[in-house]
């Protein structure tokens, strides 16, 4: 645990979420329905944690999970399903690597009719293979390609990013 150079520790995380919650807020005030859609494992964990800081600040959000294989994305899964036309859709992951999980978490949305989806990352790397932003971002960093980022969640909570 020692070795790791982390690059968040759980306190930084958790002000980077809350700082993104209000953010949320702010950019969109007047939205009626909106939805927080976590791709499976860290980025629903995220997304869990955003739900209840915006409830706390008074938006409230409907969660969604997306599962799909982050190395050969190919049939993606929501894990409910929720009315999309018309609603704010936010796709929440823990590390925007080269932009793939991104792009593809989007496609079931396309097919429906959306009143705008938005991207949101703990940590954002510069190295982008897909042509994807986050319109979110905890943290970015440069890093070698050698480089991993990986996101702790224990217990619900983030308890930091380190690089490997």
């Amino acid at each position: 645990m020692s070795d790791r150079k982390y690059i968040l520790s759980a306190e930084a995380a958790g002000r980077k979420l809350q700082r993104m919650a209000y953010e949320i807020a702010e950019r969109n005030t007047g939205v009626s329905s909106l939805v927080l859609a976590g791709v499976h494992e860290n980025g629903m964990h995220i997304a869990v944690l955003l739900r209840h800081m915006l409830e706390k600040i008074g938006l409230t959000a409907d969660l969604l999970e997306i599962q799909l294989d982050k190395r050969h994305p190919g049939a993606i899964r929501l894990s409910k399903d929720l009315p999309i036309d018309g609603q704010t859709i936010i796709l929440v992951d823990d590390v925007a690597n080269s932009g793939k999980t991104l792009i593809y978490a989007l496609k079931p949305f396309l097919e429906k009719h959306p009143a705008g989806l938005q991207t949101l990352v703990l940590v954002d790397r510069a190295h982008k293979a897909f042509p994807v932003q986050a319109d979110y971002i905890g943290l970015s960093l440069s890093t070698t390609l050698q480089e991993h980022i990986f996101v702790g969640v224990e217990n619900g909570r983030v308890t930091g990013a380190w690089l490997e």
